[in-house]
């Protein structure tokens, strides 16, 4: 049965007020990989950087790349077959139900986005490997996966699934999708579209949940 990996990561913080620095949007971005192409030529990358003198110190990371890094990773991602899902929750709109603890605000935007990706990407016998970028203390790393694998198991259309909470170093495939929720960020948080636009083709879904609500709780 055909394997789907659907490797996550995300953008925006858990700080609900209009202080400075607080993110406008939480946006939960996926990529739908039919195989792990993309993730060992990103590795290959890696080194090829190295031996051209311009290796990383740690891994792969949108924001803190230099800018021709980042463009060689950008055509690397343009070579390769995956889908680009994001689910953007515009935090003002938020009610408070939603947002008691981060925990809770966390399973809300892991179930708005897969109750209709995960129908998308997989059909009733395939199995589903879903692995998240893992979050903060190891306690808070394991409440997050713990939101992770109940959604999963709420939503998901086949049996066999499994979920994993993996630190972005140790997987390149979470880089992946590091780049694309950057993008995405670019695009949504400062109405910058030049990363987006070198992915776009690829963008299965861009689902903004409270894009009808009008009402701002802060």
């Amino acid at each position: 049965m055909p394997r789907i990996s659907l490797f996550a990561d995300e953008s925006g913080n858990f700080d609900f007020s209009r202080k400075n620095g607080a993110s406008r949007y939480f946006i939960l971005t996926t990529v739908a990989c039919p195989d792990l192409a993309v993730g060992d030529d990103l590795l290959a990358l890696r080194r090829d950087l190295a031996w051209r003198g311009l290796g990383l110190d740690t891994e792969f990371h949108a924001t803190s790349d230099a800018l021709p890094m980042r463009a060689e990773v950008f055509a690397l991602l343009r070579r390769h077959r995956f889908r680009i899902d994001a689910t953007i929750l515009e935090k003002a709109k938020a009610q408070p139900q939603t947002r008691l603890t981060e925990e809770t605000f966390y399973r809300y935007a892991w179930y708005f986005h897969l109750k209709h990706v995960a129908r998308q990407v997989c059909r009733g016998n395939d199995e589903l490997f879903v692995v998240g970028a893992s979050l903060g203390t190891k306690k808070k790393r394991g409440l997050m996966h713990a939101a992770v694998k109940e959604v999963v198991r709420q939503v998901t259309p086949t049996v066999h699934y499994r979920t994993a909470s993996w630190a972005a170093q140790s997987e390149p495939c979470l880089q992946v999708a590091d780049y694309c929720c950057w993008a995405m960020a670019r695009k949504w948080e400062r109405g910058d579209c030049s990363a987006y636009d070198l992915v776009k083709d690829k963008v299965g879904s861009e689902f903004d949940v409270w894009r009808r609500g009008t009402h701002l709780y802060y």
